[in-house]
């Protein structure tokens, strides 16, 4: 598989941050028109390999070779200029330009004389146009970055790279918010870069994904290359193994069915464009899990519980009692928790400590469902802020070098549980979890996993919203699948069948597929995702 000569090589790379040793002597290799699966758990060394790859850090020790030459790219421009462009999970974009001007920002093609120079805007934006139609983006050019969805900047972000004539591509992530139509036109791109020659480096939590469109691949664990090989020689237990240094067979805990009696009752649930007629019961102690493929209108009704989605209808009783939720805080009283999708953009703020985190929500002072308050008379109490910090981050283990630590320094499934956090500290009656291990390895899953059977155990209500089949067929105790903004089917634990599922929610065969064992791949607790099973 290797016989071209590699294009990009590491040898023996070192980073150290003061006492940590991110990375130990990383070896691996990029070769032109194959992709290389860089795995590893969150705290790895990805990140910081990616860094060095990009320029943005210098290694230590070891030697970064392109062509055989060793190289030392003095900023993140120098990468660039090499042929190493990387598109990143969390997008910076400038909202008030151009997807054309974004895609060319820093690097504006120009005309006219010298001393007379203007940007070339009729070509940027036909070279631009051209990039984005290679990725199937679907827009124009001109349309202002602000008005576009957070999958289609993504694709902005890979049109770039495209634009650049890049040598080595490094996708970290570049799926995390994509819908599954755009995941399989993703991979057709992957395919097209290989064929054009370009070396890929491929980070992704994702093993379907990873078996779909990578040649090899090689695992980090602790900072060290612990193992690598050819993509149709590994499989996901072996790679499991190698990333968490134990086997793990079972990554679901047990979650028994000890749901009492009907706590939340939603009927007729509708928005005059995103949902309809949505009728459901959530029971005290009880995991509902709400299953759809994207669009289907899940996250906009749990939107709605919350009060953040203006324009709908329906009742809503809690215990019984009719509830009126008309803004976010009437749901906070009610004791309705909500962990969004986007942690980084909706759920923290980065910037602030753990313990600003955590305390965010606790801070609607009396209105706050929270059997404590933070404040002591007008002003915040710093020690009682503190004192709800320290339980929460041992409540949930969140691993941080302190309570004042940034959350920017967190790793991905740490912040999550931050994001968790911070409603557990003002002891809600309903949480609802939208996608709560999205963009987290396997070892933070874990960790999510168990804390959601905590939360039952204790007498909460959840309600998971998942794109990943496995996490609602081991979890849940009943699953609603939506289509279109439309409640297709319901299935308890159990009866629950993977392609009965997939089926109601891709609208296949009217949503009656034959009910059959479930797949080898989710007694695994493997990625079985609608595109493969559809």
């Amino acid at each position: 598989m290797n016989a071209s000569p590699p294009l990009l090589s590491l040898r023996g790379l070192h980073k150290r941050f003061g006492p940590t040793h991110a990375l130990r002597g990383v070896d691996l290799e990029l070769v032109p028109g194959q992709a290389l699966a860089l795995i590893g758990e969150n705290g790895a060394g990805k990140s910081t390999l990616v860094k060095l790859l990009t320029g943005v850090y210098a290694p230590d020790e070891g030697q970064i070779l392109l062509d055989g030459q060793p190289l030392r790219f003095a900023n993140a421009q120098a990468a660039q200029a090499a042929g190493i462009v990387a598109v990143h999970q969390e997008t910076v974009m400038f909202d008030e330009l151009s997807a054309a001007e974004n895609i060319f920002i820093g690097r504006q093609p120009m005309k006219g004389p010298r001393g007379f120079r203007v940007i070339d805007w009729a070509r940027m934006n036909r070279e631009a146009q051209q990039a984005l139609d290679q990725v199937g983006a679907g827009f124009a050019a001109t349309t202002p970055v602000r008005q576009l969805s957070l999958a289609q900047r993504h694709l902005i972000e890979i049109a770039r790279a495209l634009s650049q004539q890049a040598r080595v591509v490094i996708l970290d992530e570049p799926t995390a918010a994509l819908s599954q139509a755009e995941i399989r036109d993703f991979y057709g791109i992957v395919q097209g870069l290989k064929s054009r020659g370009v070396a890929v480096l491929f980070i992704t939590h994702k093993f379907d994904e990873i078996f779909a469109v990578c040649d090899r691949y090689v695992v980090l664990r602790d900072g060290a290359s612990v193992g690598t090989g050819a993509m149709d020689k590994a499989n996901e237990q072996q790679l499991v193994a190698l990333m968490a240094g134990r086997k793990i067979e079972d990554i679901y805990p047990h979650v028994p069915d000890q749901r009492g009696e009907v706590l939340l009752q939603v009927r007729g649930l509708s928005h005059p464009t995103e949902f309809d007629g949505l009728d459901f019961e959530l029971h005290r102690g009880e995991i509902l899990g709400f299953y759809g493929l994207v669009g289907a209108g899940r996250s906009e009704a749990m939107l709605a519980l919350m009060g953040l989605n203006p324009g709908v209808t329906g009742n809503v009783k809690l215990d019984g009692e009719t509830l009126k939720i008309n803004e976010p805080a009437d749901a906070i009283c009610a004791g309705l928790a909500y962990v969004p999708e986007e942690r980084q953009r909706q759920g923290g703020i980065l910037p602030f400590s753990v313990m600003h985190n955590i305390s965010l929500a606790a801070l609607a002072g009396p209105r706050a469902a929270s059997n404590e308050r933070l404040s002591r008379g007008p002003w915040l109490s710093h020690a009682r802020e503190n004192g709800l910090a320290a339980r929460m981050i041992e409540r949930l283990r969140i691993k941080c070098a302190g309570a004042e630590t940034p959350l920017s320094g967190l790793s991905g499934g740490n912040q999550q549980k931050v994001v968790i956090a911070k409603w557990l500290g003002l002891n809600p009656r309903i949480v609802i979890l939208d996608e709560p291990t999205k963009g987290i390895d396997v070892g933070a899953k874990q960790a999510v996993y168990q804390l959601i059977a905590e939360m039952v155990a204790q007498g909460l209500a959840v309600i998971l919203v998942s794109s990943e089949l496995p996490e609602v067929m081991h979890l849940a105790h009943r699953t609603i699948v939506m289509r279109r903004g439309l409640q297709v089917a319901e299935f308890t634990r159990g009866e629950a069948d993977a392609e009965a599922i997939v089926a109601a929610a891709s609208g296949l065969d009217g949503g009656h597929a034959p009910r059959h064992a479930l797949p080898a791949s989710v007694h695994a607790g493997k990625a079985y995702t609608p595109e493969l099973a559809a």
